[in-house]
């Protein structure tokens, strides 16, 4: 039976908002790999960042919670196909496969280091260990799966506390919890960098596979709209009150700075790693906005970015590669020594600590890498809706 035409603007629109975000993350990763001060200052720090540098990583901080709740309303939408027990074994099968690509193909995309002297861990393992566990809640009722995640969401924060009593002094699974960015050493010469610590994630996973039920036929579509928008003003309210109080929801708390523009930067800078309360407050809000917004559009724009949003996996990988092959170009034209590419000391092969160029630069680095893979995406696309091989479903 053929999808109505309310099905199918309902599966665009999260398309759409998947492609926004993705054309973005290449923003903060082009950042990461170009910008002269990348490696040396952080571009949230109130001492030395500058307001198009703040918001040229702010903005990015949209990026993964949105993904992972999307990545949530996506299995959601896939269960309406399939029984409990196939969409339970669907998603544990794709959160192994995606934690193992995470290991093995986004890492070397990152360093470019094929003996693999550190591995990275960050969305994508979060998005795999999160089906993972999400696929074994399945086996408990809609509404305890509301429970935990709501649970997950509102309550972590309290380990805040005591991790503040312990000075950081957690251990290693409680870092893979609920830990900042750390390295986990593997012996002399290898490590883990886990960047996503994953309860916080799954928490927003879970919230995004219950709110998947707001596009099921269930649901029309003024009813969604407007659940969407009540629920995206109360997180976007929740977020100033708790913000301005500066008492729980986020470790990291805001501070008057040397002028208004500079205290309101601080009042923004949530912390990520791991996504705190506020942060995905300030985040996943305006995103449930722009969701229920989006239904109305369907023009060159949203036809545009939801090439992307569609092989968000696949455009996710390619950009790495081709990103990073861009820094070995500019590496080169810099006259810098093969002998020092891999011993750069960031981790990262043909990425040195002082290199890159000015903000102006990284922006159009980042719009060349996103056009160059538009083609790649609308082909692969294409491909997928006229193919239904299994493989398929897992990238």
């Amino acid at each position: 039976m053929n999808s109505s035409p309310t099905e199918r603007i309902r599966i665009q629109s999260i398309d759409i908002l998947r492609g926004i975000v993705m054309i973005i993350m290449a923003l903060d990763h082009v950042r990461d790999f170009f910008h002269a001060t990348a490696m040396t200052n952080d571009p949230t720090d109130m001492n030395t960042t500058s307001p198009a540098l703040f918001f040229t990583r702010w903005i990015t901080h949209f990026c993964a919670p949105v993904f992972l709740f999307l990545s949530g309303c996506s299995a959601y939408l896939n269960g309406l196909k399939k029984t409990r027990a196939e969409l339970r074994q669907f998603l544990l099968k794709r959160g192994l496969w995606l934690i193992a690509v995470e290991l093995v193909i986004v890492t070397l995309g990152i360093t470019f280091d094929p003996l693999y002297h550190m591995f990275i861990l960050q969305v994508i393992w979060a998005t795999g260990i999160s089906m993972v566990i999400l696929s074994q809640l399945l086996r408990l009722p809609f509404k305890a799966i509301l429970a935990i995640g709501l649970f997950i969401f509102l309550g972590h924060n309290l380990l805040d506390f005591a991790e503040a009593a312990r000075k950081g002094q957690i251990g290693i699974l409680w870092t893979f919890l609920h830990g900042q960015g750390s390295f986990i050493s593997l012996g002399h010469s290898r490590a883990i960098f886990l960047v996503y610590s994953f309860v916080p994630w799954t928490g927003l996973m879970i919230l995004g596979y219950c709110c998947g039920v707001f596009f099921g036929p269930d649901f029309n579509a003024a009813r969604r709209r407007q659940v969407l928008m009540r629920l995206g003003v109360i997180m976007i309210v929740a977020f100033v009150v708790l913000r301005w109080l500066n008492v729980y929801g986020d470790r990291q708390h805001w501070s008057a700075q040397r002028n208004g523009l500079y205290t309101f930067l601080s009042f923004l800078n949530t912390n990520k790693y791991p996504p705190s309360l506020l942060y995905s407050c300030m985040t996943i809000g305006p995103a449930l906005i722009v969701l229920a917004l989006l239904e109305r559009y369907n023009n060159r724009f949203t036809r545009f970015v939801s090439v992307y949003g569609k092989v968000p996996f696949f455009y996710y990988i390619i950009h790495f590669y081709l990103i990073h092959t861009l820094c070995m170009i500019a590496y080169f034209m810099q006259h810098l020594p093969l002998k020092d590419a891999f011993n750069t000391g960031t981790g990262f092969a043909f990425r040195p600590q002082h290199f890159g160029y000015v903000l102006p630069v990284v922006y159009l680095i980042w719009m060349a890498v996103v056009l160059v893979l538009y083609i790649p995406c609308k082909r692969y696309s294409n491909y997928k809706r006229h193919h239904h091989q299994w493989w398929l479903s897992y990238l």
